[in-house]
C-alpha cells in the first residue's frame, strides 16, 4: 500500500526533530516553589494565607512571561498556631514566606542572622498603633477586675510573643518589677484556654484573637486591653532575601493577592468572618469584632512609623528577656520596596496610606429608624445568627431595645457590640460595663473600674450587662 505523504521520510524527520526539541524544553522547564507558611488562628493574618488559600487567589496573579515564561509553580501551604516554629521551618529552607507579629518576626530576622542568612520584612497586614489587639484576661469566676490586682500574682504568656512585650511594658506601667513583683510563665494559648477553664492561673496574656476569643466562649474575662500599654503592634509578611532577590515578581505577585484578599474582607466582612470561623474554629463574631467596619485593628499593609518603631521596641525588648544578644538593622530589615510594587501595580496609592489611620468606616442605617448613623461613638451593634448583615444602632440604649424585641421572637443572638466611651475601642457588649445617666443615655466600658470613674465624674450609675439588660425587659 502506498504511504501517506503526511508520513514521508523528510516530515517524520522533522516531526522526530520537533517532538525531541519539546522533550528537551519541558524537561528543562522551571518549577519554582512557593512555600507559605500561615497563621490561620491568627485572625489578623487572614488576609495573608486563609483567605488567598480558600479563595484560590494566588493564581491570578503569578507571572506568567519573560523569564516566568512556562514556568510550574509549586505552591505550598503550611498552618502554624505561633511564629516560632514557623520561623524554624524558614531557617530551615523549607518555606519562603511567613506570617507572624513584631515580636516573632524580630525573633525571625535575628534567627536568619544566626544562620548566616537573611529574612526581609515586606509587609504589614493588621495590626493597631496604639496597641488594641493584645490584652490580659482573668478565670472568668475571678475577682479582679484590674491589672493592678495581680501584684504577687502568676500570669501566663506566649513567651517572645506580641503580648509578652504588652504584659512587660504593662507591669512597668505599674511602676513594678516584672522578676520581683510577678511570676510569669510560658504558656501556649491552648494550654491557658485549659488553665483558665480550670482556675488553674491567676491571669494569661495574649495576642490576637485570644483576649476576645476566651471571654466569648465564657470561661475568661478581659482586664486590659493593650492599648492601655499605648504599644503598637502589628503581623507581617517575612520573606528569605535570596528567594525575594532571584524572583522578586513572585513577591510583588504575592502581595497583589493579599491586597485582594483585604479588599474582599472589607466588602463582606460577615462573609469572610464567617469563612474564617470555618476553616480556624474561630468564632465568626470574634472575627467581625476585628476585620469588621471600626473594629479593633485595622488591616493596613503600610509601613507607619509606629509599626518600624515596634519592631525596633521587639528587638530591644527581646534582648531585655536574653533570648538573643544580637542586634538588627531595622533600617536593612524592613523592606517596604515590594509592597510600593504592588500598590503601585494595583492603581493605589502607598503615601496615601501611610498618612490614613482611619479603621475601617461604616456607612449605615440605624436598624430600628432607618436613619443614617452619623456619629460613631456610641455606635452599637447586633449581629443575629442566620442574617447575612449584621444590624447597626445609633446607641447602646436602642440596640438594647432592639435586643429584646428580638429575644422575645425568638431570635438567636451571635453577639452585640457596644464601642468603649473613653478608648473607642469595640467591645463584646456582653462583657462590658454600662453607665446609665440621668438622661437614660448608656455608655459603655471594658473595666468597671472606667465606669465607676465616668460616673462619679459624669453622674449616674454602673450595671454590668445582665442587669442594664433586665432592666430594659422588666420596664
Amino acid at each position: 500500500m502506498k504511504q501517506s505523504h503526511y508520513w514521508s521520510t523528510p516530515f517524520c524527520s522533522v516531526f522526530t526533530g520537533l517532538m525531541l526539541t519539546l522533550g528537551v524544553t519541558m524537561a528543562h522547564a522551571e518549577t519554582i516553589r512557593i512555600a507559605i507558611g500561615t497563621q490561620d488562628t491568627t485572625i489578623n493574618c487572614a488576609a495573608s494565607g486563609l483567605v488567598i488559600r480558600e479563595e484560590k487567589l494566588l493564581e491570578k496573579y503569578l507571572p506568567h512571561d519573560g523569564k516566568y515564561k512556562n514556568v510550574n509553580y509549586q505552591v505550598e501551604w503550611k498552618n502554624f498556631t505561633s511564629g516560632a516554629p514557623l520561623t524554624n521551618e524558614m531557617v530551615a529552607g523549607k518555606l519562603d514566606i511567613g506570617v507572624m507579629a513584631d515580636f516573632p518576626g524580630s525573633f525571625n530576622g535575628i534567627a536568619h542572622l544566626d544562620a548566616g542568612k537573611r529574612s526581609l520584612f515586606i509587609s504589614v497586614l493588621s495590626g493597631s498603633t496604639f496597641g488594641s489587639g493584645n490584652g490580659i484576661v482573668v478565670p472568668a469566676a475571678s475577682s479582679v477586675q484590674s491589672l493592678s490586682e495581680l501584684k504577687g500574682k502568676t500570669i501566663s504568656v506566649p513567651f517572645a510573643s506580641t503580648a509578652h512585650g504588652m504584659l512587660l511594658r504593662a507591669i512597668r506601667t505599674q511602676g513594678w518589677d516584672p522578676e520581683k513583683d510577678v511570676r510569669i510563665i510560658a504558656q501556649s494559648p491552648e494550654i491557658a484556654g485549659s488553665m483558665l477553664r480550670s482556675n488553674r492561673i491567676d491571669a494569661h496574656a495574649d495576642f490576637v484573637p485570644f483576649a476576645e476569643l476566651f471571654p466569648n466562649r465564657g470561661f475568661a474575662r478581659k482586664i486590659l486591653d493593650g492599648s492601655e500599654t499605648n504599644a503598637p503592634t502589628l503581623h507581617g509578611v517575612l520573606v528569605n532575601s535570596v528567594y525575594a532577590e532571584k524572583y522578586p515578581e513572585i513577591i510583588v505577585a504575592y502581595l497583589r493577592t493579599v491586597l485582594e484578599a483585604n479588599s474582599l474582607i472589607s466588602a463582606e466582612p460577615e462573609k469572610y468572618s464567617e469563612l474564617i470561623e470555618q476553616v480556624s474554629g474561630i468564632e465568626a463574631e470574634v472575627n467581625y469584632l476585628f476585620h469588621g467596619p471600626l473594629g479593633l485593628q485595622t488591616r493596613d499593609l503600610s509601613w507607619k512609623p509606629e509599626y518600624r518603631q515596634a519592631v525596633a521596641t521587639s528587638i530591644e525588648t527581646l534582648k531585655l528577656l536574653k533570648r538573643t544578644d544580637h542586634s538588627l538593622d531595622t533600617d536593612r530589615f524592613i523592606d517596604d520596596r515590594f509592597i510600593r510594587t504592588a500598590f503601585k501595580e494595583a492603581g493605589l496609592d502607598y503615601e496615601k496610606q501611610l498618612r490614613d489611620y482611619a479603621p475601617l468606616p461604616l456607612q449605615a442605617k440605624d436598624a430600628e429608624t432607618g436613619k443614617p448613623i452619623t456619629d460613631f461613638k456610641r455606635l452599637a451593634q447586633i449581629w443575629v445568627r442566620g442574617e447575612k448583615k449584621v444590624r447597626h444602632y445609633a446607641s447602646p440604649e436602642a440596640a438594647l431595645n432592639s435586643l429584646s424585641e428580638l429575644e422575645r421572637n425568638g431570635a438567636n443572638i451571635r453577639a452585640i457590640y457596644a464601642h468603649a466611651a473613653d478608648t473607642g475601642i469595640k467591645l463584646l457588649a456582653h462583657h462590658a460595663w454600662f453607665v446609665r445617666s440621668a438622661d437614660g443615655k448608656l455608655n459603655a466600658f471594658l473595666l468597671k473600674g472606667h465606669a465607676d470613674r465616668f460616673a462619679d465624674a459624669n453622674g449616674g450609675k454602673v450595671y454590668d450587662f445582665a442587669d442594664v439588660n433586665r432592666q430594659l425587659v422588666e420596664h
